[in-house]
């Protein structure tokens, strides 16, 4: 069993089809984001930023060959699943070649696209020997041990320094949002001085240097407000 929730993104045109898979999900625990075409599903994506997605291959506007494709191009990692009612190894190959990790064939029974989903998510995620417990947290493909200052992404684990384990707790605490730079000066170095902001800076790139093994786990910098950890 997954031992978080799952953000799902849904990309089928076809509204009953999305409509019983959307609440099935929802049912088991998952949060599920809808896009009923390509276009809007990749615009859901990079808003974001699910731990697996589940796309159709026919679909206007843009069709999932090519969404997947986009999603590819930067995120390597995010398990992703076509949806077909084709059953030509042809089309089956190509939606290999675009980058998706596994397809199902409409018709098809809500167990065996529960199985498949947690087969991906199994592989993708940290292993069960790292559980979640007090002080830890998922940051994607990571597991943040923040009493013990260490990030883990396979292998050795990654130590980090106090400050730089207390800025990447701020913004996880407050991922997807913005950390104001204000706020995060004054909690961590107890003032927000020029030579502070600049110090802050540079514990910041290393910590991205430490995310890079997974690039859909992102710190921004929003100009002028602070910084948002994108997961």
């Amino acid at each position: 069993m997954i031992p978080q929730q799952i953000r799902l993104l849904l990309v089928e045109d076809e509204a009953i089809l999305a409509g019983v898979v959307k609440e099935t999900l929802e049912m088991k625990g998952f949060e599920v984001i809808y896009a009923a075409d390509g276009q809007e599903g990749w615009q859901l994506y990079r808003q974001h930023r699910p731990d697996v997605c589940v796309i159709d291959i026919m679909m206007p506007r843009k069709d999932g060959l090519t969404l997947v494709q986009e999603i590819r191009a930067t995120d390597p990692h995010t398990p992703l699943i076509f949806l077909t009612a084709k059953s030509e190894v042809q089309d089956v190959l190509k939606g290999f070649h675009a980058g998706a990790d596994d397809y199902i064939k409409k018709p098809f029974s809500m167990e065996e696209l529960m199985l498949r989903i947690h087969a991906l998510l199994k592989r993708t995620l940290p292993p069960a020997a790292t559980p979640i417990s007090q002080g830890q947290i998922r940051l994607g493909g990571y597991l943040f041990d923040y009493p013990r200052q260490e990030l883990h992404f396979g292998g050795e684990p990654q130590r980090l320094s106090q400050r730089e384990a207390d800025l990447l707790k701020m913004l996880a605490d407050n991922a997807n949002n913005i950390t104001s730079r204000k706020e995060m000066l004054l909690s961590i170095w107890g003032d927000d001085s020029f030579f502070n902001a600049r110090n802050m800076d540079v514990y910041i790139t290393r910590i991205r240097k430490y995310l890079r093994h997974d690039p859909s786990v992102q710190i921004v910098n929003v100009r002028g407000r602070g910084f948002k950890l994108l997961i």
